[in-house]
C-alpha cells in the first residue's frame, strides 16, 4: 500500500526537521489530529519556497497526503460510467464508439451493460479516449 511505503520515510523526516528547524509536525492518527493538521496547512499555505514555513507546509502536505490515502481511498470509477464521462467531456456521442467498439448496436449493448467488453474494445477505448485500462478491465 502507498500509505506504509511512504510512512517510514515520511517519519524519518518530520524528526530531522523537528529538529533543524523546531517545527512540530506529528503523525496523524486521527480525525482531530487531521483536522489540526489542515487548518495549520491553510495558515501556511502561501508559505515560500526554503523558508522555515514552507519547509513545514512540505512536510505537512506529505504527511496529510498519507493520511488521506490510508483513511479516505478513492475507488475506480465503474468502465461504462468513465466512457461516459470521457465522452461528455470530449463531446462524443454513441455512434462515434462504433469505430471503437463495433456496430451501433453492440455500442447500445455495452452502454447498457448487457455486453462486456473485449480485449481489442479496451485497446482502442484506452487509445483514443485516454482511459487507463486499469479502469476498463474491471468487472461490471
Amino acid at each position: 500500500m502507498r500509505g506504509y511505503d511512504l510512512l517510514a520515510p515520511t517519519q524519518n523526516m518530520i524528526k530531522l526537521t523537528q529538529t533543524k528547524f523546531k517545527m512540530n509536525i506529528k503523525p496523524i492518527r486521527n480525525k482531530a489530529d487531521y483536522q489540526n493538521a489542515l487548518e495549520r496547512l491553510e495558515l501556511i499555505f502561501d508559505a515560500k519556497r526554503d523558508t522555515e514555513e514552507g519547509d513545514e507546509l512540505e512536510i505537512l502536505a506529505m504527511v496529510v497526503d498519507n493520511y488521506e490515502t490510508e483513511n479516505f481511498p478513492i475507488e475506480m470509477p465503474d468502465p461504462i460510467a468513465a466512457i461516459k464521462f470521457r465522452m461528455e467531456q470530449m463531446g462524443l456521442k454513441q455512434k462515434d464508439l462504433v469505430e471503437m467498439v463495433g456496430f451501433k448496436s453492440r455500442v447500445s449493448e455495452i452502454m447498457n451493460k448487457k455486453r462486456k467488453l473485449t480485449l481489442e474494445m479496451i485497446r482502442k477505448l484506452n487509445t483514443n479516449l485516454h482511459i487507463p485500462t486499469e479502469v476498463l478491465i474491471q468487472d461490471y
